[in-house]
C-alpha cells in the first residue's frame, strides 16, 4: 500500500469516497452521517497545501482511502480517516494511521488522538485494536483542545449518538 500526499485534482475523490465510506452508517440507522456533505474542495486544499492530507493509492496510483490530520494541543489529530468500502478490511485505514503515527514522531509529538463513534463496529472498537485508549471526562489528557473539538462535533449534530475522544501515546514502537 503506497502512501503519499493527496494531489489537488484528487480532491474531488476524496470528496467521494468520503461519500461512499458514509454509506455504511445507513445500515445503522445513522442516515444523517450517511447524508452529511464531505468537507469543501477549499477546506480538503487547506489541509493538502499545509501537507495534512494523505492518500492510500491502489496499483494505478488512484486513491482508495485519505487521512487529514491537525496539531491539538501537542497531538496529532486524526480530523478524518476514510475508506472507500471497496477498499475496506485490507488495512488501508491501519496504514494510514501508522503513517501519520511515524510522521508525528518525525515532528516530535508524543501521541495521535481522534473523536469517533463508540458504537460503530469500525470506529471506537476498531481503533481500541490499533492502541488507542478512550479518555475518560476526568483523565487528564482529555485537552482543552479535544474538549472544544468534542463541543463543535456536538454543535454540528454527531452528539446524537455516543462518541469519545481516544489518545494513542506514540512512546515506544510502533503499532503492528
Amino acid at each position: 500500500m503506497r502512501i503519499r500526499v493527496a494531489a489537488p485534482a484528487e480532491l474531488p475523490l476524496l470528496q467521494s469516497i468520503e461519500r461512499a465510506a458514509g454509506e455504511p452508517f445507513r445500515t445503522l440507522g445513522m442516515t444523517a452521517i450517511a447524508d452529511d456533505e464531505p468537507l469543501p474542495l477549499d477546506v480538503l486544499e487547506g489541509y493538502r497545501a499545509a501537507g495534512r492530507a494523505w492518500v492510500a493509492v491502489d496499483g494505478t496510483d488512484r486513491p482508495v482511502a485519505y487521512l487529514l490530520a491537525d496539531t491539538v494541543d501537542g497531538a496529532a489529530h486524526i480530523e478524518q480517516v476514510s475508506v472507500h468500502p471497496e477498499a475496506a478490511r485490507r488495512g488501508v485505514g491501519r496504514a494510514l494511521i501508522e503513517h501519520l503515527a511515524s510522521a508525528a514522531r518525525e515532528e516530535g509529538l508524543t501521541a495521535l488522538t481522534l473523536t469517533t463513534f463508540t458504537e460503530v463496529p469500525w470506529n471506537a472498537p476498531y481503533y481500541s485494536r490499533l492502541g488507542f485508549r478512550p479518555l475518560a471526562e476526568t483523565d487528564p489528557a482529555l485537552t482543552d483542545g479535544l474538549r472544544a473539538i468534542s463541543t463543535a462535533e456536538a454543535a454540528h449534530g454527531l452528539a446524537a449518538w455516543p462518541r469519545v475522544c481516544m489518545r494513542r501515546d506514540l512512546t515506544g514502537r510502533p503499532a503492528c
